[in-house]
């Protein structure tokens, strides 16, 4: 079996990422050449080339795009093996709530109220993320539970547990041909300027990219685009805009989520907690 060391994966995946072999030496702190011949090693151990090389450019070859996606979890893998180890040693360590600003429904309190109640509480230590990397706070042990939205965040690699669905609403603002309907269907928005969400691809890369509700929303009150969310992202609703549910577009459900091989007695508590006010109602 072929074997590669963390390190040669560090090597390779600063070079995937930067394509350009000067400024991936620079990010790694090492020289160049070492960069290049630990590269050719590489390559040669796997028998394929990785990167297509000229004297002005460097792309990645179909072998390099395999090892960049799978090379990135195994990475993270090892990354979070290394922290849960760390971590399941020290028996006073806060546990690692990653959420979105605003992206919790409403239910944050309750589930640290729950939590506080069991005889093995910890301090919770809040952590905000970007619009689209919760998923990555869990996979790489930055965060021990989190907050994620389905379908929108990638639970591929976590364990997951619903706390919450809601419908999806259409945001328009209040003069907007839409603003006077009870419901609309998805082909009601055709033809409209929906955003993305910073760091995920769009529908053909000229929608206007978005880091946040609030940015949305007043991108939305001014005419520029409308926006669909959950619609506990939109309450209170603006003044001058208006919320449409949006009759076919799929639920969108608030989930706590976790490493799916995170079997810690730390996270064990947090969820049962969480899920306790669910059960009991049920």
């Amino acid at each position: 079996m072929v074997e590669l060391e963390t390190r040669e994966l560090e090597y390779f995946i600063a070079l995937a990422e930067e394509l350009h072999f000067g400024r991936a030496a620079v990010r790694l702190s090492i020289a160049q050449p070492a960069l290049s011949k630990a590269i050719r090693r590489v390559e040669t151990r796997l028998g394929v080339p990785l990167f297509i090389r000229s004297s002005r450019h460097v792309e990645l070859t179909p072998a390099g795009k395999a090892l960049q996606e799978h090379g990135r979890h195994a990475l993270n893998a090892v990354g979070a093996a290394v922290r849960h180890a760390q971590r399941a040693g020290d028996t006073q360590a806060p546990l690692r709530l990653v959420l979105k600003g605003g992206g919790d429904a409403g239910l944050l309190s309750g589930l640290l109220a729950a939590y506080a109640n069991q005889s093995d509480a910890r301090q919770v230590d809040i952590l905000f993320s970007g619009p689209a990397d919760r998923a990555d706070f869990l996979l790489s042990g930055r965060a021990d539970v989190g907050l994620l939205y389905a379908p929108f965040d990638d639970l591929d690699g976590l364990a997951h547990e619903t706390l919450h669905t809601e419908d999806r609403v259409a945001v328009v603002p209040a003069g907007h041909r839409l603003a006077g309907r009870t419901s609309v269907r998805m082909s009601d928005l055709e033809g409209e300027v929906l955003p993305r969400w910073q760091g995920v691809p769009g529908r053909d890369g000229t929608d206007p990219e978005i880091a946040s509700v609030v940015q949305m929303l007043q991108l939305v009150a001014v005419g520029r685009m409308i926006g669909m969310l959950p619609r506990s992202l939109v309450e209170p609703v603006p003044a001058g805009l208006v919320c449409v549910p949006v009759a076919d577009a799929p639920p969108s459900r608030l989930v706590l989520a976790w490493a799916e091989q995170d079997r810690r007695p730390l996270v064990a508590s947090f969820v049962a907690a969480a899920l306790r006010p669910l059960r009991d109602r049920t």
